[in-house]
């Protein structure tokens, strides 16, 4: 199947566009596969997808995780059988079971503002990664798309940010003032501190080493951070994300904007904030409500 795979992960890149991240998480996933079944892609059967999830199952994957490997091998078997290379798609109609709905994790204003106050902003990394964390709550971007984040994307005149989210979809984003003053400080200060002569990068955040933030080192980041601030909560890069999301909605925010301010290509991802804000929502009423 290595080869097939290969030809699958071409058609992400070109026909689709998707990001990086995306297509390495489609090959894992079915490279996984591949392992398993120990078959051509051509003598693939109904019946080993359906085994496949069942063994998935047995090894206490979690749902979220079963429903995403499957949708992995529906994409790529409907490529296959779409371009010929298969005659019927061994993946289609099979389900993983009810995926669960898991609710994300958020902080609340309080954690946010502990979380934003834990670097040292009188060190050049710290008022960095003051202002990487303002940048992440003020605008909900992804991870990815913070770090990948341009100079020239950046306009702090007009108060706004341009994202490039999954398939390279651009939207703008507004700045709010904290964001934009740990920004313009970061730029006229620090940042001309980190470039090294030899090194150009044109993305906004740098490293001590005049490099692009990775993923991997913004996660460890704000895990200290969060220790420091005494922060009970598992965090994650995503975490901020959540929590512009959610603390948008409770202060009255329309579904639709969050939508577009999050990148989200389908409403309905974005409708899992609206259990949470919902869940608040009750608990205020069973405790103000004198019949609740």
């Amino acid at each position: 199947m290595e080869k097939d795979i290969r030809l699958f992960l071409e058609y992400l890149t070109v026909e689709l566009g998707l990001s990086i991240n995306t297509r390495q998480a489609y090959v894992r996933d079915l490279e996984l596969f591949a392992k398993w079944v120990k078959k051509a892609t051509t003598k693939v059967m109904r019946t080993d997808v359906i085994d496949y999830i069942s063994f998935l199952k047995k090894e206490r994957y979690a749902p979220a995780s079963l429903a995403r490997k499957l949708a992995a091998l529906k994409a790529f078997f409907r490529f296959m059988t779409n371009e010929g290379y298969v005659k019927i798609d061994p993946a289609e109609g099979v389900e993983a079971g009810n995926k669960a709905r898991m609710l994300p994790k958020v902080l609340n204003i309080s954690e946010v503002d502990k979380l934003l106050a834990a670097p040292d902003i009188n060190t050049e990394e710290g008022f960095r990664d003051r202002t990487m964390l303002e940048v992440l709550y003020a605008t909900g971007m992804r991870v990815s798309e913070l770090i990948n984040l341009q100079l020239k994307n950046v306009n702090l005149s007009m108060k706004y940010v341009i994202a490039f989210g999954k398939g390279s979809k651009e939207r703008i984003i507004p700045l709010g003032h904290y964001a934009v003053n740990y920004v313009e400080k970061y730029l006229n200060v620090v940042r001309p501190k980190l470039m090294k002569e030899k090194i150009k990068d044109d993305r906004l955040f740098l490293t001590v080493r005049g490099r692009a933030m990775t993923r991997q080192r913004f996660w460890q980041i704000i895990k200290e951070y969060g220790e420091k601030a005494g922060i009970k909560k598992a965090l994650t890069p995503h975490i901020l994300r959540h929590s512009f999301a959610t603390h948008l909605l409770n202060n009255g925010a329309d579904l639709r904007t969050v939508q577009e301010l999050l990148g989200h290509a389908d409403i309905s991802t974005t409708q899992i904030y609206t259990h949470l804000t919902n869940s608040r929502l009750k608990a205020v009423y069973e405790k103000s409500h004198p019949r609740a």
